[in-house]
């Protein structure tokens, strides 16, 4: 999952994107709401976290004129004031969470999770195909309940698919929403991914968890 951390105090913005980064997420940052709306227009994210006072264009603005540019990605608000009419200008700009500092990481995490797995449609944190199951909480994948041992990259792979099962989805975008922006989108270490899992999840070809639609991406298997 990639997400964009838009917030202008320099030690929270690192301890931000040390924390997701630990966590498997591809992190963006922005320090001011210029820079973080500009990101947003340019790159498509699973989820946004924004910090209410940004300089050159605070919060608020920049939920406002993303939400009129039809970015549709949750948007997670960070501040530390603590008036409740604060908090209901965030969610009326379109925002979809708030958090008011000091937070702990367990609990931005979790929203985090729950922002993203809403998104996507799925309110369950477990989600299951066949006998594939997704643990976003544990970040664990089992096959006929058996843990099955993945490499970051794969998970993050096996978890997007899982998450967007009604998507064909192409290398490009999963390059995106796995690598940082500055990852060369021309790589096919995808197919590597891709194949990997295949034999990992599915090591006697009997129930083929990942389609290949020629020419156009990749798709959980809808009919496990």
């Amino acid at each position: 999952m990639r997400i964009l951390i838009a917030e202008d105090d320099s030690r929270l913005l690192t301890q931000l994107d040390s924390l997701l980064q630990q966590h498997g997420y591809s992190v963006d940052l922005a320090d001011n709401g210029e820079h973080a709306l500009y990101l947003l227009n340019e790159y498509a994210y699973d989820l946004a976290i924004i910090d209410i006072g940004l300089p050159k264009m605070d919060g608020f603005e920049v939920i406002r004129n993303a939400r009129q540019e039809d970015i549709r990605c949750p948007v997670l608000i960070l501040t530390a004031r603590d008036r409740w009419q604060e908090k209901v200008e965030g969610l009326d700009a379109g925002a979809d969470d708030y958090l008011t500092k000091p937070f702990h990481n367990e609990e931005l995490l979790a929203r985090v999770k729950a922002l993203i797995r809403r998104a996507s449609g799925q309110a369950n944190p477990v989600i299951q195909f066949g006998p594939i199951l997704l643990d976003t909480v544990a970040e664990e994948i089992t096959v006929n309940d058996a843990p099955l041992e993945l490499t970051a990259y794969e998970y993050k792979v096996m978890e997007y698919l899982m998450l967007n099962p009604q998507k064909v989805v192409s290398k490009t975008e999963l390059t995106e929403h796995i690598y940082d922006q500055d990852f060369d989108l021309d790589s096919n270490v995808i197919e590597v991914f891709v194949g990997r899992l295949r034999k990992k999840l599915d090591p006697e070809n009997s129930f083929k968890p990942i389609e290949t639609l020629r020419g156009r991406g990749y798709r959980i298997n809808r009919n496990l």
